[in-house]
């Protein structure tokens, strides 16, 4: 669908002519809302998308001891240049308590963002689409443990058609790495609990390599193959360590994934399990109809792993990169694939740089560009065009740099294929917000709250 924007630029080149239709169809978009598919393009395909300018960035963030109200909170950012309050925080709602704020996700129809607690499970529910610029709480999910049959760790929070698929990263039987997928109606109502296959129950999958661990992470899907895909991390009792105490614990170091698995989409069964060793942690998936791949990383041995679909029509797992120097831990954490699936950023939590592949072949990425962007640097959010990048800094709150070295903040950027400008610098210390960890954007297109321009207005502005 033509943007009212684009729209409005051919209107004024043409100088009037076929000025009624114009006028027409003018009115008409004035009226919808933007169409869909993706918002980042991390987003699920089943999703409404923004690919023109964003209005807002909600920024779900851990309350921190000694910083405001030290509750978790959803923070809304201004992020349009036209808005008055452009690259300031223009809304804030607290949800009670620190629940080691993590990961979020829009419904299908964009109208609620989910957000979940890796501590106390619970999944907060805001309202987006009443009032774009001011969130609200709609409900909170208590009973998720109970729910599921026992999963621990709300982490991926992804729409489906009517519903949300959540991965778990652990259970409330030893608070290991055992865990499932949980499914919901965008409601909020339970629907069902899917087990990730292990060495004593494959549950039909096909073990491939040496592993079949049961842990869980993140979750992508390739509808057109019939394919949803799950990374895998570590349970309750390793992310909720101080990561001083965990890197040195060498049992603790073991319990880390070692696997992807790939599933049937529509049945919800696990088809194969992928070897990919040493943590692979966020999933992206190609946007090209012909493109049948996803990438993932390794935080621990700083690898660029390809998930792909080989000539027999077999998934296969496949070590493409490396990411910086692996003995120096730079520890790849969140990544981000360009809409034309020419190229990936790849962010490194302890030495706080952000780099750029160039993945036109994506059996061999090249890395073209790299940043230091803070003392560390967990999340990156692109928009659909690719010219805009915001990073945020916190990982989890015991595995965050203390001291001289904390860095916590909201850093936006241009990107014009050579360099990061920097357009808005937010200290969420200094503001007194917490620690900022995933970050989702909003449009008031997306819900017709633009105002609509009269027919003299669009006359005019059509004639100029």
């Amino acid at each position: 669908m033509i943007s009212t924007q684009t729209f409005t630029r051919l209107g004024k080149s043409l100088k009037g002519v076929m000025l009624g239709s114009a006028v027409a169809f003018s009115i008409g978009m004035a009226a919808l809302p933007q169409q869909a598919q993706a918002d980042e393009t991390c987003m699920s395909p089943y999703m409404a998308k923004i690919v023109g300018q964003e209005d807002y960035v909600y920024v779900w963030t851990l309350g921190a001891v000694g910083v405001g109200d030290e509750q978790d909170k959803l923070v809304t950012i201004a992020a349009n240049p036209s808005d008055k309050d452009y690259g300031n925080v223009i809304n804030s709602i607290s949800v009670g308590g620190r629940n080691e704020a993590h990961h979020s996700g829009f419904t299908d129809d964009r109208k609620y963002l989910w957000a979940g607690g890796l501590d106390t499970n619970k999944i907060f529910i805001f309202d987006v689409h009443t009032n774009p610029s001011k969130p609200t709480l709609h409900k909170t999910i208590e009973n998720f443990v109970a729910d599921s049959g026992g999963v621990v760790g709300p982490h991926t929070t992804y729409a489906m058609p009517g519903s949300m698929m959540i991965s778990g990263l652990s259970n409330n039987k030893d608070h290991g790495g055992r865990t499932a997928l949980v499914e919901y109606t965008n409601a909020g109502d339970f629907v069902a609990t899917h087990w990730m296959p292990t060495d004593e129950n494959l549950n039909g999958a096909k073990k491939s390599g040496q592993f079949a661990d049961g842990y869980g992470y993140d979750i992508r899907v390739l509808p057109r193959r019939n394919m949803m895909v799950t990374s895998s991390f570590t349970g309750w009792n390793n992310y909720m360590m101080d990561f001083g105490k965990l890197v040195g614990d060498a049992e603790a170091m073991k319990r880390m994934g070692n696997t992807v698995v790939i599933w049937d989409l529509h049945t919800k069964q696990p088809k194969k399990i992928l070897d990919v060793p040493g943590a692979p942690l966020e999933l992206r998936c190609a946007w090209g109809a012909d493109k049948n791949y996803c990438f993932t990383t390794t935080a621990l041995t700083s690898r660029i792993w390809l998930i792909y679909e080989d000539d027999k029509g077999e998934w296969q797992a496949k070590d493409v990169a490396a990411i910086g120097d692996a003995s120096k831990i730079p520890l790849p954490v969140d990544i981000s694939i360009s809409s034309n699936d020419q190229t990936l950023w790849v962010n490194t939590f302890m030495d706080g740089k952000t780099r750029q592949f160039d993945i036109s072949n994506p059996h061999a990425p090249k890395q073209v560009f790299e940043q230091v962007i803070g003392k560390q640097v967990n999340m990156v959010s692109s928009s659909w065009d690719g010219t805009r990048l915001y990073y945020t800094s916190s990982l989890l709150a015991n595995w965050d740099k203390k001291g001289e070295n904390q860095d916590q903040y909201l850093r936006a950027f241009d990107w014009d294929g050579k360099k990061l400008t920097p357009t808005f610098d937010l200290d969420f210390i200094k503001l007194g917000l917490g620690f900022p960890h995933q970050m989702r954007f909003g449009s008031n297109a997306l819900y017709a709250k633009a105002p609509s321009k009269s027919v003299d207005a669009i006359i005019a502005s059509l004639s100029k």
